[in-house]
């Protein structure tokens, strides 16, 4: 089932956070699409505000993966895939710990690696209609 979220406006990224999160409160990987600077990063860095992060929130494009903790303690990794160049560096990351901490994993650029991620994920595509973001899930 395929779900929208329509987002006008920078303001009305917390509850559009909050919503994706209560829509699948037993998951916790979420691989984002869309194209570059459709607002990816911005919309997890809200979801990571909603989780209570308090670190700084950044993209972790040159670092490719960014970990922080939730208010309750929970890991949250922040990944992004845009740069690698062989999925070889992906292994080396040690991707499959990170997938398999029950941690919270926000994947940009997912199509980069899709294959494997094997575990229960949402997938998440942001797509821009002028000013508004339309973030389509399931």
């Amino acid at each position: 089932m395929q779900s929208n979220i329509i987002i006008n406006n920078l303001s009305e990224l917390p509850v559009a956070a909050k919503q994706l999160l209560q829509a699948f409160p037993d998951k916790k990987i979420f691989a984002f699409y869309g194209e570059m600077g459709v607002g990816k990063t911005t919309f997890i860095k809200a979801i990571c505000n909603e989780l209570g992060v308090t670190d700084t929130i950044s993209s972790p494009t040159f670092s490719i993966v960014n970990e922080y903790v939730s208010a309750k303690g929970d890991k949250v990794f922040h990944f992004d895939f845009y740069r690698i160049n062989s999925i070889n560096e992906v292994y080396d990351l040690g991707y499959e710990d990170y997938f398999n901490d029950d941690a919270y994993c926000f994947i940009e650029w997912s199509e980069k690696i899709e294959d494997l991620i094997t575990s229960d994920y949402i997938k998440v595509k942001i797509t821009k209609d002028g000013e508004k973001r339309i973030v389509a899930f399931s």
